[in-house]
């Protein structure tokens, strides 16, 4: 049975990803990129279904783990009866020779500190989802023992340390003494090219941190959580790939909002809404730089008829992903289904151009370099958008229930119309900014009229009292400022009805609105927009203890997952998740405004 979710760490390429238990078992890791089958699974299964065990032989030994500094290193040290050793896990980045795709290397280097440690290894490769046992075979010599599995398209090798088949599993063991390391190293490459040479870790291991803590070094921050943004920045940058440009939405699959129930989505994919607000937070801390890879994604994947916009691509814009469900595969203790793809990519979202223009604004307010189709570009999406004006949608949380006219839909249609005209009139680009403005302000009427409640608060939709968390979302765009009556009401009603043990409800999944069974558990990212709000009204205290309560779920290496289970004290959904990550870093930046403007 795999652990509990905050007991993963990842690790990341800018490629693909891992995740790595404090039990020292990497239990999902997919081959070659963060959306590839995997070829371990248990993370979504058992053992059966694919990991890599490494940990010390004495069962009573302890650990403690940390990133190495602003690196996505993880160093795991154990503690047992004969002595002191590390593991230093890590998907090297190599930032010299991106263009090379035919092979990714999992390093997995022990380290002896005092005394002596022997570290048992447990192997068992399932390609395809564990849908696939490779053909194994002992390929090295004695001296460089070495494993290659070959399954369909894929191989992997496996050097250094030596394994013994039993029953599709390969065991064996390593002693380290204080001073010594051991290497040991998994390189896949496509199945019908040979193996690539050994990798020279120390190299690989150095230009990895190197480039890691190169890119945290740019980042502009302050002092409010400081630590907690700049591993949140880290993470975003661990969740986009290098080579496209793609802002994944988390690194997992399947990974339950309900346990035991269906609410299990596969999040390894690019959403044009986390995407753009990610630029967003990547913009104000010093990476206006990234906004041009994102950008080129973009005019990429949506490329072509507006008409055809997905709101959900694939890391290289790729646009069918079907959504399917893997019947082999019990599921995260016992969560069913699994699910590969996303049957999302097929619905309307009504926010998704707001988010998308909103984000492309902002670099141009920033003074970042105009692409030259970027501009083209956002004309056909507010034309499709007003082709689309009157149809209802599936809101930000994708229901799968019946669309409705979700009032923080309709305010991001008024935001994309907003972005337009203010292109327009504080940028000089040329497009029908009365018309856009005759939208947008037909918008707000129509938000005004049936978006607000007759107890003055905003409404998830019309023909319902009920708030939703995404109406904190409405003053960050600037359909309405912070103090706005409505708003103050909407905070209170929020309060009232979605914060039943400290944390925030996305809405009241029982009201049946997104069509499926189960409940919902608090949504991370919905804490964070009201410490956001919190601030921006001056309620600094409520602000800074929210802030306090929602940081503190974060695991022992500072990631976030989807939810957050506050009555078994544990994380839920897919991890790391970059909504949750972004909605962090945007809290503390309210509140370091909010304290400067107090001074």
């Amino acid at each position: 049975m795999p652990d509990v979710i905050e007991d993963y760490a990842l690790l990341s390429s800018g490629r693909t990803a891992a995740l790595v238990s404090r039990q020292g078992s990497i239990d999902w890791l997919c081959l070659p990129r963060f959306d590839s089958a995997s070829v371990f699974a248990a993370l979504v299964g058992g053992a059966e279904d694919g990991h890599w065990l490494l940990r010390p032989t004495d069962a009573d030994a302890t650990c403690s783990r940390r990133y190495d500094g602003d690196t996505f290193t993880l160093i795991t040290r154990w503690q047992t009866a004969s002595g002191v050793a590390e593991v230093h896990d890590s998907l090297p980045v190599n930032p010299e020779r991106m263009d090379v795709i035919h092979r990714v290397d999992l390093v997995r280097r022990v380290v002896g500190v005092t005394g002596e440690v022997m570290f048992a290894q447990e192997v068992r490769l399932r390609f395809d989802y564990a849908r696939a046992v490779p053909w194994v075979r002992q390929t090295g010599t004695h001296a460089a023992p070495e494993l290659t599995a070959i399954a369909g398209p894929d191989a992997v090798v496996i050097r250094g340390g030596t394994l013994r088949a039993e029953d599709h599993v390969h065991r064996g063991t390593l002693t380290v003494a204080a001073g010594e390391q051991q290497d040991l190293v998994l390189t896949w490459h496509p199945s019908h090219r040979p193996a690539p040479d050994a990798l020279d870790v120390d190299a690989a291991l150095k230009a990895s941190d190197r480039w890691w803590r190169s890119w945290a070094a740019h980042i502009t921050t302050h002092d409010v959580h400081r630590d907690a943004v700049v591993r949140s920045l880290l993470t975003l940058r661990a969740l986009t790939d290098h080579d496209t440009g793609g802002i994944i939405a988390a690194a997992t699959t399947s990974l339950p909002e309900d346990f035991g129930g269906e609410r299990n989505w596969d999040y390894r994919f690019v959403w044009l809404r986390d995407a753009s607000l990610t630029i967003d937070v990547l913009l104000s801390h010093g990476f206006a730089h990234a906004v041009d890879h994102w950008r080129q994604w973009l005019l990429r994947a949506i490329a072509g008829d507006p008409r055809q916009l997905q709101i959900v691509y694939g890391i290289g814009g790729e646009r069918d992903l079907p959504e399917r469900e893997l019947g082999h595969l019990p599921g995260y203790q016992g969560a069913r289904p699994v699910r590969i793809g996303n049957g999302a990519a097929a619905q309307y979202q009504a926010d998704v151009i707001g988010e998308v223009l909103a984000a492309l604004f902002a670099a141009r307010d920033a003074g970042t370099a105009e692409a030259a189709l970027s501009w083209p570009l956002e004309r056909a999406l507010l034309r499709h958008a007003e082709e689309r004006l009157p149809e209802p949608d599936r809101g930000i949380w994708e229901t799968r229930g019946e669309p409705r006219m979700f009032t923080h839909s309709r305010a991001m249609v008024w935001t994309a119309f907003d972005r337009g005209v203010r292109s327009v009139r504080e940028h000089g680009v040329t497009g029908p900014a009365a018309h856009w403005e005759g939208i947008r302000d037909a918008v707000r009427r129509e938000i005004d009229a049936d978006g607000v409640s007759a107890r003055g608060h905003f409404v998830q939709h019309p023909g319902t009292d009920a708030v939703d968390a995404s109406l904190l979302l409405l003053p960050t765009v600037g359909f309405c400022a912070p103090d706005d009556p409505r708003m103050l009401a909407t905070v209170a009603e929020i309060e009232r009805t979605l914060m039943p043990d400290g944390l925030v409800l996305r809405y009241r999944s029982e009201s049946g609105v997104d069509g499926l069974s189960g409940v919902d558990n608090p949504f991370l990212a919905c804490s964070f927009w009201l410490v956001e709000q919190y601030a921006a009204t001056g309620r600094l205290g409520d602000a800074r203890a929210l802030m306090a309560r929602a940081c503190d779920v974060s695991n022992d290496v500072g990631l976030l997952s989807e939810e957050f289970d506050v009555t078994a004290g544990r994380q839920a959904g897919n991890t790391p998740q970059a909504l949750s990550h972004l909605a962090l870093v945007r809290a503390a930046d309210a509140i370091e405004r909010a304290q400067s403007t107090q001074l």
